[in-house]
């Protein structure tokens, strides 16, 4: 019987790993559209990425859309989620991805 809990404790922790994978990516998609929105480039982007705790040195970012001032970007970011023994198997194919839109904030104009 107390191999099947310790399975069980397992997987579950695994799982929680797994979700808390997908909510740093939820997480880091929100900060670097937020970046675009004030700077509207894949520069921003990705350093607005780097800056987040907790996201894999193999995430991705990427910016379409029409990066102009009023104009809406999208911003897609995707992450392979943490290798895991038991879990891993189920979801080693899986990969996480968020994908949010924002508008390009109007930039202020120069002082005198």
């Amino acid at each position: 019987m107390l191999p099947v809990v310790v399975v069980v404790l397992a997987v579950l922790v695994q799982v929680g790993l797994l979700v808390r994978d997908r909510i740093v990516v939820v997480h880091a998609a929100r900060a670097a559209a937020r970046a675009v929105a004030v700077d509207p480039s894949s520069a921003a982007a990705a350093a607005a990425l780097s800056t987040q705790p907790g996201v894999a040195s193999d995430a991705t970012v990427s910016v379409g859309g029409t990066p102009r001032p009023g104009g809406l970007v999208t911003v897609t970011v995707s992450a392979r989620p943490t290798r895991l023994p038991l879990v891993g198997y189920l979801v080693s194919g899986v990969e996480l991805r968020e994908q949010l839109s924002a508008r390009v904030e109007e930039r202020p104009a120069p002082g005198p």
